[in-house]
């Protein structure tokens, strides 16, 4: 994936009004893709799938998770901190995110001719497995 920085952190000005009252409604809730296609007790499998101009609106992303790229295509980011930069995706781009102690904040909008399609895989987080305490009974 090439990206390129159109706008830099902290400057909202070239912003649509409705794209920052979305990000102040706080809706963030949703799952990372727009098709949650497996999930099991560790991961969630999802699908991003965006025609031409489509838009997945802000979402909080968290944990550790990949991605891949299944088709290529071109598509702007909007950061919560007010970056927004332009996305150049390869067919088979990959990669890995860990924010364990972090969040990240962002939309996706495909602006290229073509179907863009990605999948991610999510990890849960694990259970704290804290070693037990043994009681034992004296005689």
């Amino acid at each position: 994936m090439k990206c390129v920085e159109l706008n830099p952190t902290g400057h909202f000005d070239p912003w649509e009004p409705e794209k920052i009252s979305e990000l102040k409604a706080n809706d963030l809730n949703r799952g990372m893709g727009n098709d949650l296609m497996f999930e099991n007790e560790t991961v969630k499998l999802w699908g991003i799938c965006l025609r031409p101009y489509e838009r997945l609106p802000f979402r909080k992303q968290k944990g550790q998770f990949s991605w891949t790229c299944v088709t290529g295509g071109l598509a702007i980011s909007r950061y919560s901190d007010g970056k927004i930069c332009l996305l150049r995706f390869e067919k088979g781009d990959v990669a890995y995110w860990n924010l364990e102690n972090d969040e990240l904040i962002s939309d996706l909008e495909n602006i290229g001719e073509d179907v863009l399609r990605i999948t991610i895989l999510e990890h849960k987080p694990l259970p704290n497995t804290k070693p037990s305490k043994e009681t034992r009974k004296t005689a």
